[in-house]
C-alpha cells in the first residue's frame, strides 16, 4: 500500500465516523464497506433492504457487513423526521410534503438528510449514480460552508518522482465540478484546496495559482482572472501562503521558479495547484495520471457543509475505502 494511502487509513481508525454508503447493492461498494467495517476505518451506514443487502453479502462471501448499521428507506423509525426535515428546508422552492414523502425513499436524499440531521457524519458514492445524481441533493440540503459559494473536486496526486510538491505529493484543483469560476470562485477554490492539503494530507499548503504567464509575462484577461483571484485568496485567508499568476514549470521547477519568479515564496515550490478553469485541471490530471504513472486519489470534494465525495462510475473496491477514509478524515477536520 502507498504510504500516504496507509496514513490516511491509520488517521481515521483513530476516530472513526459513520459515513453512509447508499448504493449498498452494488458489488464494489459491499465489498468495501465489508473491508472497512473489518479494518474500523469507518463505522458503516447502508441505506437499503435488509434481507437483500445480507444476500448479496453471501453471494459475495462477505463476512461484516453484520456490523453495519442498515437503513431500510421505505421502513425506518427516523422517516418522518426526514420528510418533516427536507418540507421545512424545501418549502419556499415550491416542495410539498408528498414530494418530500417520495424524495425520502430515494437513497441518496436519504444519505444527505441523515447527515443534516446529525445522524451521520459524511456519504460516499457515485459507482452507480451520476455526479449530478450524488452532488444534487448535497446542494439542496448541506450547502456549502460560510464563506465558500462553490464546490470543487481536488485531487490527491501521488507521484513516482518525490522532488515535486511535498515530497511527490501534490494537491490539483478544480479538477471535477466547476467548469469555468470567476476571481471570487477560482480564490475560493484556492482556500478550499489549502484545507484539503491540511486535513487530508497533513503538510503545510503552498499554493500556486496557475496559468499560461508568469508574473506580467503576458498580457490577456485569462491571465488578468487569475491575478485577481490570488489578491482575492490572500484576503479570504490572510495567512494563507500563495501566489500567482505562474506558469506550471515556474511553480514545480525551483530553477525555473527562482530565473521566472524570483521573488516568490512559491515559485518552484508549489504542492497545491490550482487550475483556472476546470478543463485544464481535469486534462492535467489525468496527463499526469498516464504519462507519469502517478497515483491519483479522489476526486476529493470540497467547499460542502460536511463531507459528500462522489465516486468515478469505473472505481475500485480500493478507491471505494480510500474515499471513505478521507470522507472520516474531513469530518474529523470540520
Amino acid at each position: 500500500m502507498i504510504p500516504l494511502i496507509q496514513e490516511i487509513q491509520t488517521k481515521a481508525k483513530k476516530n472513526p465516523r459513520k459515513i453512509v454508503l447508499p448504493e449498498s447493492t452494488e458489488e464494489r461498494t459491499l465489498k468495501a464497506a465489508d473491508y472497512i467495517l473489518g479494518e474500523g476505518i469507518a463505522k458503516i451506514i447502508l441505506t437499503g433492504n435488509p434481507e437483500i443487502i445480507f444476500a448479496k453479502a453471501k453471494e459475495f462471501g462477505l463476512n461484516n457487513i453484520d456490523k453495519a448499521i442498515i437503513v431500510n428507506p421505505e421502513n425506518h423509525p427516523n422517516k418522518d423526521k426526514y420528510i418533516n426535515l427536507l418540507y421545512e428546508l424545501r418549502k419556499n422552492k415550491g416542495l410539498t410534503i408528498e414530494d418530500a414523502s417520495k424524495l425520502v425513499e430515494d437513497p441518496l436524499y436519504l444519505a444527505t438528510l441523515m447527515i443534516k440531521a446529525g445522524d451521520a457524519d459524511g456519504e460516499v458514492a457515485g459507482a452507480m449514480n451520476a455526479t449530478g445524481n450524488v452532488l444534487r441533493p448535497a446542494f439542496q440540503i448541506i450547502k456549502t460552508l460560510p464563506g465558500i459559494s462553490v464546490v470543487s473536486g481536488a485531487f490527491i496526486m501521488i507521484l513516482k518522482d518525490n522532488t515535486y510538491g511535498e515530497n511527490g505529493i501534490l494537491v490539483f484543483a478544480d479538477c471535477a465540478a466547476h467548469p469555468n469560476p470567476n476571481a471570487r470562485e477560482l480564490a475560493e477554490i484556492a482556500v478550499s484546496s489549502a484545507r484539503t492539503a491540511k486535513a487530508i494530507v497533513g503538510f503545510e499548503p503552498r499554493v500556486a495559482m496557475l496559468s499560461f504567464s508568469t508574473k506580467g509575462s503576458a498580457k490577456h484577461e485569462m491571465v488578468d482572472k487569475v491575478v485577481e483571484a490570488t489578491n482575492i485568496a490572500r484576503e479570504l485567508d490572510p495567512s494563507l501562503k500563495i501566489d500567482g499568476e505562474l506558469q506550471a514549470d515556474a511553480a514545480i521547477v525551483e530553477s525555473i521558479g527562482k530565473s521566472k519568479a524570483p521573488n516568490s515564496e512559491i515559485a518552484g515550490k508549489a504542492n497545491v495547484l490550482v487550475f483556472p478553469t476546470l478543463e485544464v485541471g481535469n486534462i492535467a490530471y489525468k496527463l499526469v495520471q498516464r504519462l507519469a504513472g502517478a497515483e491519483a486519489v479522489g476526486p476529493v470534494m470540497q467547499g460542502l457543509a460536511a463531507p459528500i465525495n462522489d465516486l468515478s462510475r469505473g472505481c475500485s473496491v480500493e478507491d471505494i475505502v480510500n474515499l471513505v477514509a478521507i470522507t472520516v478524515n474531513q469530518a474529523n477536520n470540520k
